[in-house]
């Protein structure tokens, strides 16, 4: 299936999918694709809350403030592979039977299946700015993802 089709069914199945994903087989091109989602779509997500920035600075281009979230958005990308790492630790300390690699998969798949909700967080920051609908669509995007990780993981753990 393609990514679009998966990251729509995780939401209904989200253990079949993972299955799925896990019996390709390893590959970590595959795995940095999938953070590779992630990081597009929550840098693209940024780019309403730059220009709102960049507007009410009254600066002519929000251009810097774009690149310098771009930046920030790629340096996060050694803080998901500990993360994941960290996450496997902790799952095995309670008895997990998983991967490293299936650790990498679970916390990167979720990640990229909230990425349209980091979408729709960054319209909401840039078009209303902050206040109560922000934090409300901010806790629903935390809640998605914690709760998509820890089913996600818990399927990988298995073994």
């Amino acid at each position: 299936m393609t990514v679009s089709t998966d990251l729509v069914a995780t939401w209904r199945r989200p253990r079949e999918i993972l299955r799925r994903h896990l019996a390709r087989g390893q590959s970590e091109p595959f795995a940095f694709t999938l953070l590779l989602v992630f990081l597009a779509l929550a840098f693209i997500g940024q780019w309403p809350i730059a220009a709102r920035d960049a507007f009410v600075a009254q600066e002519p281009s929000a251009a810097p403030r774009i690149l310098a979230r771009a930046l920030a958005v790629l340096a996060t990308i050694p803080l998901w592979y500990l993360l994941a790492a960290l996450s496997r630790l902790v799952a095995r300390s309670f008895g997990g039977q998983g991967t490293w690699y299936g650790a990498r998969i679970a916390l990167f798949w979720a990640l990229a299946c909230i990425g349209p909700l980091m979408l729709l967080q960054g319209l909401v920051a840039g078009m209303i700015g902050p206040g109560p609908a922000l934090s409300a669509v901010t806790l629903l995007v935390g809640l998605a993802f914690l709760g998509l990780w820890a089913t996600l993981l818990h399927e990988a753990e298995r073994g």
